[in-house]
């Protein structure tokens, strides 16, 4: 029973980054029809810009804030000015395929000027067990696991409870009708880039140090996000997170009831399994833009 709590917290824990990196895949999707498919190197970057200000001399704390300030920049705005601008022009294809090969180029250029070994990263939360229903729980778990909650919640708030959260809505529901109400369409789709670079670069401060910091460690976070909005539903954040959670809690039992070699397959198997019984996905809703 102490087994399986720990990997279930274990589970959501990892679950909730997900759903973070899922969050940034639908946000983008809803707003700008852009598919991602560097999301998973969006969050190995920024853990590499925090180690890069540590070795120059900045303390942790600062380190965090200059990786958080260079991802909202360099994945945030540059993203969309210098890659998704002009290629969105040539269709949703063109710029998939553009996606694909700024992974590669992160991905490499992270080996070439960083480094090919795995590096350890601190974490934010203290190492440690703590007791939940007279069990020992390891303490980073549950700290991740809150600290992404916290994460989910406050964006849930500012999309469902603020005059901006609602503009963005609108322009992710139908952005003709918006510009004709007067919502600053152009500027909410960039802030919808500026959330997702924030997302990305606190889902790498949450999940490197549990994986160290690898030049190809976003292959893995990038599918496994993907798999979670498609799973939960592309189209709605909830989904999203839902298919997150999903997503971390079968991997990890998975692992530890089925096989570590075959633990990869289990969600795909899910994955396929929503494609062919609820396309939509979980929490989706049947889409009605044309594309």
């Amino acid at each position: 029973m102490s087994n399986l709590l720990d990997l279930l917290i274990a589970g959501l824990a990892t679950g909730a980054i997900y759903a973070i990196v899922a969050v940034g895949f639908t946000l983008l999707w809803q707003t700008s029809q852009t598919i991602n498919f560097a999301q998973g190197e969006f969050v190995m970057l920024p853990a590499f810009l925090m180690l890069a200000a540590m070795h120059a001399g900045a303390p942790f704390w600062l380190a965090i804030l200059i990786g958080m300030l260079l991802s909202m920049l360099l994945l945030g705005l540059g993203f969309k000015m210098l890659l998704v601008d002009p290629m969105l022009r040539h269709g949703v294809l063109p710029l998939a395929i553009a996606t694909m090969a700024l992974a590669i180029g992160l991905k490499e250029a992270v080996k070439q000027f960083f480094s090919a070994e795995a590096s350890p990263f601190p974490s934010i939360v203290p190492s440690g067990d703590i007791s939940i229903l007279g069990r020992q729980v390891a303490l980073q778990s549950v700290g991740v696991l809150a600290l992404a909650i916290a994460a989910v919640v406050g964006l849930t708030a500012l999309l469902n409870r603020t005059s901006i959260g609602h503009q963005m809505q609108a322009t992710a529901q139908n952005p003709v009708v918006a510009r004709i109400i007067g919502i600053p369409v152009e500027r909410m789709i960039l802030l919808t880039f500026l959330i997702n670079a924030f997302l990305v670069a606190l889902a790498s401060l949450l999940i490197t140090p549990i994986y160290l910091a690898k030049f190809s460690s976003g292959e893995v976070l990038g599918q496994a996000a993907f798999i979670a909005a498609i799973v939960g539903g592309f189209n709605q954040v909830r989904g999203a997170i839902a298919g997150g959670l999903l997503i971390g809690v079968v991997d990890n039992l998975a692992a530890a009831y089925v096989s570590t070699q075959y633990r990869a397959a289990v969600p795909m198997v899910l994955l396929i399994l929503i494609i062919l019984l609820r396309p939509q996905g979980l929490l989706g809703r049947a889409e009605e833009r044309t594309v």
